[in-house]
């Protein structure tokens, strides 16, 4: 477990650590992303699946390091690909780089942290085991909760690591369909706060929470009937 936990800190160290030094945050930042978009759609037209792979692996880079900055890759897909092509490679990106990010919590904090706080951890994974998947999926679909945080702090809990992206995959789809649609509109876009609505944030939470809420009747329901 050793020759692993130092190749996934080499692995961090060095994405972080070149992040910080080149100064990576800018290209991260709306106003820089909306003035070189031309020249992404350029690129684009003359590499279409050079950039598509491109796009994919720094999406997945992005998310598995933690570095802020999935949602302006999102709008960008929308921006340079429309919300097909958009919507299709930052699903898979998101949910594979949030599954590094899982695995990264995992084998690098887990044991660190559960050896200390195991106590403050207990009710979660107790939750994850009566709740399933659900649980999850609540977290995935609400975004209100941030997107990072969720990764790492499920990397510390037992739930399966299949489990843990294919309920991803599914459960961030919605969101990232609203903000691909933002992106391709990005010339419109001018502050990240405003993109999702408060009316859309209550039906990405009525969604999220359904599953929980529907497994609670019905085990109130078999009750009843007992």
């Amino acid at each position: 477990m050793n020759w692993k936990r130092n190749i996934v800190a080499a692995f961090i160290f060095l994405g972080i650590g070149s992040y910080i030094y080149f100064g990576l945050n800018k290209f991260f930042d709306l106003n820089f992303v909306k003035a070189q978009l031309e020249s992404i759609q350029s690129f684009k037209s003359e590499n279409f699946e050079l950039s598509l792979l491109l796009y994919f692996v720094i999406y997945s880079l992005t998310v598995a390091l933690s570095i802020p900055g999935a949602v302006i890759l999102t709008l960008l897909g929308g921006a340079v690909y429309g919300v097909f092509w958009g919507t299709l490679v930052a699903s898979f990106a998101s949910s594979i780089g949030a599954t590094l990010a899982f695995f990264v919590s995992r084998i690098l904090l887990r044991d660190w942290v559960l050896g200390r706080f195991g106590k403050y951890f207990e009710p979660i994974n107790r939750g994850i085991q009566r709740e399933g998947v659900s649980y999850l999926f609540a977290l995935r679909m609400v975004p209100l909760f941030p997107f990072f945080m969720v990764n790492l702090l499920m990397g510390l809990t037992t739930i399966r690591a299949t489990s843990f992206y294919i309920v991803s995959q599914i459960g961030m789809l919605l969101s990232t369909v609203v903000y691909v649609n933002a992106g391709s509109q990005l010339a419109t876009v001018n502050s990240l706060s405003g993109i999702i609505s408060p009316p859309v944030v209550l039906s990405l939470v009525c969604v999220g929470v359904s599953p929980i809420v529907a497994k609670y009747v019905l085990s109130v329901i078999k009750k009843g009937k007992a």
